[in-house]
């Protein structure tokens, strides 16, 4: 597109554009996220926290922002990907394999993803998020992810999209 970008609105973390007859959103000041496929044992980890833009509870993969705090601006995703995955879920990764960079929604937000996949995992302590996050974690067992995501949705949750990672062709 040549259409100027015109900000309609800019706040923390995020910022209205229209370009043209084109209105999305991007994440404000730089910040990237990153997203971490965790399995252990034949279990992946996922995280179950309320989310405002749904109004219910989510379940999704663990995932943080790059950069989000000037004490981490510039910070290196992999290391972002370390340090959420042990706040959220309490498991420490000793490696972190870069999988690409992915687009959630791109009809609407510009917003990608550093998706990671974690290795040598080892339990630190009970996760949880920091302050201000209520983050309950789930380890699930992959063959009866499928069953779980099932009864989260009967529950009322919201099931992330990235979760489809994991799911079989026929098991949404």
């Amino acid at each position: 597109m040549t259409d100027k970008i015109e900000v309609m609105w800019e706040g923390r973390f995020i910022t209205a554009k229209r370009e043209g007859k084109w209105e999305y959103v991007s994440r404000s000041r730089g910040i990237r996220a990153a997203v971490i496929l965790a399995i252990d044992d034949d279990h992946v980890l996922l995280v179950e926290q309320f989310r405002v833009p749904l109004g219910k509870n989510c379940i999704e993969l663990p995932a943080g922002l790059v950069g989000d705090h000037d004490d981490v601006a510039g910070e290196d995703a992999s290391i972002a990907a370390i340090r959420e995955l042990e706040e959220e879920t309490g498991y420490h990764a000793e490696v972190m394999e870069d999988c690409g960079e992915f687009y959630s929604s791109p009809g609407m937000v510009s917003e990608s993803f550093s998706l990671f996949k974690a290795g040598k995992l080892a339990k630190v302590s009970e996760g949880g998020g920091v302050e201000g996050e209520n983050i309950t974690v789930h380890r699930v067992a992959l063959n009866r992810l499928d069953e779980f995501i099932a009864e989260k949705r009967r529950e009322g949750a919201g099931i992330d999209v990235k979760l489809l990672l994991l799911l079989g062709p026929y098991n949404i």
